[in-house]
């Protein structure tokens, strides 16, 4: 009975009491939807607070400016680098497996994809560059705008740096407020079990079952793609720099739980930035990897849209050439980074990826939206896992991490194998001691 009080087993029992729900009470689904919003809302009031004040924190705390830039650097190096494995590994599953064959494009809804598309609409690569700069900084924060938050954070924390031991007051004042904010991320985590279940109480009451009967092949080649990439790519990378996969995924397992049953990778963002502190990973590493990932390093974003795009190929009979393939590849490492900051990233990506290719009718997009809401959760996983992968790994090359720290506490818990958020509490109050 004492599993009953861990968090991630609460998670877990909440999802699958969700499912339930929502498939034998469908007509719960609006109040379903209401308290998983509840639940993402009471995360997102801290998300914007959080990031600006780790970004503070951990740049006066490099010291080295140039330092700051360096990692700064290979964050987007390494991003670009994987999202295209993702979309190139997304690529060679959708032609192998081909899950757009054999589904009648006559059920394509036309009025819904002319929806659709004017909805999105395409990306306009000015208005995204400028978007970075906040107009107005209390607005990004109000609206929790991750680019732009992490655009003033860096600028406020040079400008922290620049007034030498006056602004480590300030340093010390940010570093006692985000203690503050964790506090209440630990009140709030303890109804994720909740949120959880409006999720996919919401999820399989709105769509059902049945969309996956017409759409079940394109699912599992997602999954499947998304199972290699974490399992083959970021396994080989986290081995490559002496650190095991599997370890991780464990210490962060209700962070997972969490993700599947909310639909999103926000929900976890400020936790996550805990536990990897709490690992041994500088604030300086985590505080600007962790946030610059959730707009730019979307792997499972990535895979998504190379699926999609494949299967819509195979959906309307265009045999596309290797040089297609290849301009997809080209146009998908420029567009997927165009979700940053930009609301209804997927479809509004996706849209303006095939606008830009001229290959691929828009009308097929209208059968992706009933089946949509299964693929995020997965997306949100893979996005999760990346960039704490990214963020670990990147630390190790610049040398600020831990590595007996993160052995302890990921890879050899022992004594300190407490449940969910209680745990990085734990070790945190012993570094501070130490």
């Amino acid at each position: 009975m004492k599993y009953l009080k861990t968090l991630y087993v609460q998670v877990l029992i909440a999802i699958v009491i969700g499912i339930l729900v929502g498939h034998y009470f469908p007509g719960f689904a609006p109040t379903a939807k209401h308290i998983s919003d509840m639940f993402i809302n009471l995360i997102k009031m801290i998300i914007a607070p959080v990031i600006f004040l780790s970004i503070v924190v951990g740049i006066a705390k490099a010291g080295d400016i140039k330092k700051v830039g360096r990692i700064g650097l290979k964050a987007i190096v390494y991003f670009e680098i994987i999202t295209t494995i993702a979309i190139i590994i997304g690529l060679i599953t959708a032609n192998l497996i081909k899950p757009g064959s054999g589904v009648d494009a006559a059920k394509v809804a036309h009025e819904g994809a002319g929806a659709v598309a004017s909805a999105t609409g395409g990306i306009d690569w000015m208005e995204f560059f400028v978007h970075i700069i906040p107009g107005n900084v209390v607005e990004a924060f109000a609206k929790g705008d991750i680019v732009q938050v992490l655009f003033f954070g860096i600028l406020f924390a040079l400008a922290v740096g620049k007034m030498g031991s006056t602004g480590q007051t300030v340093v010390q004042a940010c570093e006692k407020i985000n203690q503050v904010l964790f506090n209440i991320l630990h009140i709030v985590i303890r109804v994720s079990p909740l949120g959880a279940f409006g999720g996919m109480a919401y999820t399989i009451g709105t769509f059902g079952f049945d969309t996956l009967a017409v759409l079940g092949k394109l699912l599992i080649t997602f999954y499947a793609t998304g199972l290699v990439f974490i399992f083959v790519v970021l396994y080989s990378i986290l081995k490559l720099n002496g650190f095991s996969l599997w370890k991780l995924l464990g210490y962060i397992k209700s962070e997972i739980l969490i993700v599947l049953g909310s639909s999103s990778s926000e929900a976890v963002l400020p936790n996550v930035m805990e536990k990897l502190e709490a690992a041994g990973c500088h604030k300086s590493v985590v505080g600007l990897v962790i946030p610059a990932g959730y707009s730019f390093n979307l792997d499972g974003t990535s895979i998504y849209l190379s699926l999609a795009i494949i299967f819509l190929a195979q959906l309307f009979h265009i045999d596309l050439t290797l040089g297609q393939e290849l301009t997809i590849i080209g146009v998908l490492m420029l567009t997927s980074k165009g979700a940053a900051g930009v609301t209804g990233s997927g479809f509004l990506v996706l849209t303006s990826t095939l606008t830009a290719l001229k290959i691929i009718p828009l009308e097929g997009l209208a059968l992706l939206v009933g089946v949509d809401r299964f693929m995020s959760e997965g997306r949100a996983l893979i996005n999760v896992i990346g960039n704490t992968v990214a963020t670990i790994v990147i630390a190790k090359n610049e040398k600020l991490i831990n590595v007996k720290q993160y052995k302890s506490v990921v890879e050899h818990r022992g004594k300190h194998h407490q449940h969910g958020i209680e745990e990085a509490e734990v070790i945190a109050l012993e570094n501070e001691k130490v």
